[in-house]
């Protein structure tokens, strides 16, 4: 098995390694890795129905979608990702035989975690771990969380938290009990001398080798994140196909949106409510169909109009924050 030391903290870099990696060899692989501040989505998942996108806009945050299923998560600089990729098909979905070797450095530390549930690490009951696995030609990619010093509030800040105003088939996140696993050690260490303890257990395994990324690596994965990890069609057009309705209420009258959107692109849409307007509102609807369920692609397209001829004293912004 070969190791990597990722210093790399750019999340949308980290997501196209991992499928680097476990599409362009047939080694087995361990690595480490940290992400700055961002929101990553479940491969089933609408990303719409999962972040809070006024915060997201806000405050900035990268959302990313990655490979394998399940819910969607926050990242920061105090959690550890740790991947392994492995050439056994068999291991899908054994959770328990990529988690081992984390449990077993944290009960060396002191730490009684264990594994838990379908796919979680916990610590008295408490989550430190979430994991999820995808298969491509008999390889398996296994990737897990691990809070060492992340902030919950953060997580509430920006994935929601309540059920959503979507109606799909998308898988649901999960708001789970969680813990930090600085709280506890034994000894005080911080989140890099933590990772130093998780590589050398794992560099001591029989076989196990160090493998530098070469510059032609970086540039392949460079180039993989802009055609693929930064685009919005991945990260957000990728969802399942949903219907979204949202009624607003401004002092210019009522307005209630309903939308179907598949694979991110507005399929039909009615706009209804208690709003004066001197046209008819269709106008709006004919010119959104085929657009990108996107605030600025919307934007672009309500700006060819004088949106007081259609929503009287409703602002172009409200109308768009309906949508959304």
């Amino acid at each position: 098995m070969l190791y990597i030391k990722n210093n790399n903290n750019s999340p949308h870099f980290n997501l196209a390694l991992e499928e680097y990696l476990v599409k362009n060899f047939n080694e087995d692989f361990f690595m480490l890795w940290r992400d700055y501040p961002c929101v990553v989505v479940g491969k089933n998942q609408n990303t719409l129905s999962e972040v809070k996108i006024d915060y997201i806009e806000k405050y900035k945050i990268p959302v990313i979608r990655r490979l394998s299923g399940g819910g969607a998560v926050f990242h920061n600089l105090g959690n550890i990702n740790f991947t392994f990729i492995s050439n056994k098909s068999d291991s899908f979905n054994d959770y328990k035989k990529f988690t081992k070797p984390i449990i077993d450095v944290l009960n060396k530390l002191g730490v009684k975690a264990e594994f838990s549930g379908r796919n979680d690490i916990t610590i008295e009951g408490k989550k430190i771990s979430g994991n999820a696995q995808y298969e491509y030609k008999g390889r398996v990619l296994h990737h897990g969380t691990l809070l060492f010093s992340s902030t919950s509030q953060d997580v509430s800040k920006f994935l929601k938290v309540k059920e959503s105003k979507f109606k799909d088939k998308a898988v649901k996140s999960v708001n789970a009990r969680v813990t930090n696993i600085q709280s506890h050690l034994k000894q005080q260490m911080n989140i890099e001398e933590f990772i130093n303890i998780l590589l050398d257990h794992v560099s001591s395994l029989e076989g196990a080798k160090e493998y530098k990324i070469t510059e032609e690596d970086i540039n392949n994965i460079n180039k993989l994140m802009e055609e693929k990890y930064l685009k919005w069609e991945w990260n957000f057009g990728k969802s399942p196909k949903y219907n979204f309705n949202k009624e607003v209420k401004y002092p210019g009258g009522l307005l209630e949106m309903f939308l179907f959107v598949d694979k991110g692109i507005i399929k039909e849409i009615n706009i209804k409510g208690d709003f004066f307007s001197k046209f008819d509102v269709s106008n709006i609807e004919n010119a959104l169909v085929g657009v990108q369920h996107k605030k600025d692609a919307i934007i672009e397209i309500l700006s060819l109009f004088n949106i007081q001829d259609y929503f009287s004293n409703i602002s172009l912004e409200e109308v768009v924050n309906a949508m959304f």
